[in-house]
């Protein structure tokens, strides 16, 4: 299954998140949290499945803002 990670980075700690699933995790560096994050995905779905999810039913895109000073 393919599902989208986020990452950002909040003071010194790097937050994964999966929004198909709603699973978060965090680590000291982005592979260590994709780690936490794909370990936290994976047994989440084991307990709760969700066969509804697949990588088509998530829109990613860009969003280009005006920032006026």
């Amino acid at each position: 299954m393919r599902l989208i990670a986020i990452i950002h980075k909040e003071q010194d700690i790097y937050v994964a998140q999966c929004p198909e699933v709603g699973t978060v995790s965090q680590g000291y560096t982005v592979e260590d949290a994709i780690a936490h994050l794909k370990e936290a995905t994976e047994l989440y779905l084991e307990e709760f499945p969700r066969p509804d999810i697949t990588s088509t039913s998530t829109l990613l895109t860009i969003l280009n803002v005006a920032i006026h000073a």
